[in-house]
């Protein structure tokens, strides 16, 4: 978005476009205030807050981006393989050490240690939570009636840090903790 809202001055002259990464909750309660003209997020509106909204509002459905697990476990690298089911697992709290059978099984060849895995997660209301929790609903059946899909969802373990840098930061400075970021952002601050 960075790149476009620069490229609209150029087109539109006198109009500027300020956008601030905020998060969908803080996005759409500003939409819903009026304090702001448009906004992008990952997660649709729901009939509820679209009914919110005094005026009208166009949606406009894009993809731009993904959302993947990071972590860090010193000496390893970026070879750990996970799947959806072993994610849900783990963001569950159910499996709580790297060196889990279930984790060791798909990572033949990978010296997982023996250390405790804590769940780094996002805080604030965000389309990048709406997809990762949608991702591990369709994962697990146990994820799906305990915790679901949300912008916002009560998470069972870990810690809550506001927007993918809080939860980047919070990564990168604590050893064998997991989080997740949307995959444009991993990749500019790789």
């Amino acid at each position: 978005l960075s790149a476009w809202t620069c490229a609209s001055s150029q087109y539109t002259g006198n109009v500027n476009v300020n956008y601030q990464s905020v998060g969908s909750g803080a996005g759409i309660a500003q939409l819903t205030a009026k304090t702001v003209d448009f906004g992008a997020s990952d997660a649709p509106l729901s009939a509820s807050q679209y009914s919110a909204v005094s005026g009208t509002v166009v949606t406009i459905p894009e993809s731009a981006s993904g959302v993947v697990p990071a972590y860090n476990l010193p000496g390893i690298g970026d070879v750990v393989k996970f799947t959806g089911p072993i994610l849900a697992q783990i963001f569950l709290g159910t499996i709580n050490t790297w060196n889990d059978p279930a984790l060791v099984a798909i990572n033949p060849g990978v010296n997982l240690p023996a250390h405790a895995i804590t769940v780094v997660h996002r805080s604030d209301g965000s389309g990048t939570m709406f997809a990762f929790t949608n991702f591990l609903s369709d994962s697990s059946g146990t994820w799906k009636s305990q915790v679901g899909t949300g912008t916002s969802v009560n998470w069972p373990t870990g810690l809550g840090c506001k927007g993918n840098e809080g939860v980047a930061g919070y990564v990168l400075r604590l050893n064998g903790s997991i989080g997740y970021v949307e995959y444009a952002y991993a990749l500019q601050n790789k």
